[in-house]
């Protein structure tokens, strides 16, 4: 088992990526990893990422980054558990840029919405914690939810009506 990771951790991590990799691409971090960046917590179990345009020997590297930095790494993005939202390219935030790879926070719309589907209390505090420094607007997160609402259906494991009740009672 890993230990916990901390900013340094990420901004080594990120270092370690850029140097690494062989072509240009992009990182999009996730979940816990925004929230150390952003100070709202002050670590995260996992690294959970996304790469869009997959930067050339990127996933070669992971296994040997994973040990030498003592870090859980995890594919995981919000659009593999709710619908894309329209413009979350545009809305992701840049972090730094290492060696040919730029550095997102994901949208932070999308990463708001996630973690009221999967309403664990954690990811509740976080949300709190975006619309308290402003990175989400209320208004603006209910919109979105709407634009992706009928896309629910393609998401299973998703119910329609509990997701809306939840988005409902913290934006208004």
């Amino acid at each position: 088992m890993r230990s916990h990771t901390n900013a340094k951790k990420i901004e080594d991590l990120m270092n370690a990526l850029g140097s690494s990799s062989l072509g240009e691409g992009a990182v999009f971090f996730t979940g816990g990893v925004s929230a150390v960046l952003h100070g709202w917590r002050d670590s995260t179990i996992d690294i959970d990422l996304k790469f869009d345009p997959e930067p050339k020997g990127i996933f070669e590297s992971i296994p040997r980054l994973k040990d030498a930095h003592d870090v859980n790494i995890e594919l995981a993005a919000p659009d593999q558990f709710i619908p894309p939202l329209p413009g979350w390219r545009e809305r992701s935030r840049f972090i730094a840029r290492h060696g040919k790879v730029d550095f997102f926070h994901y949208d932070f719309y999308s990463q708001a919405l996630a973690k009221i589907e999967r309403d664990h209390q954690r990811d509740i505090s976080d949300v709190e914690n975006m619309f308290g420094s402003g990175v989400v607007e209320k208004e603006r997160l209910w919109d979105l939810f709407q634009e992706i609402e009928p896309s629910l259906i393609r998401y299973p494991a998703i119910d329609p009506a509990v997701f809306r009740e939840r988005v409902y009672a913290l934006t208004h």
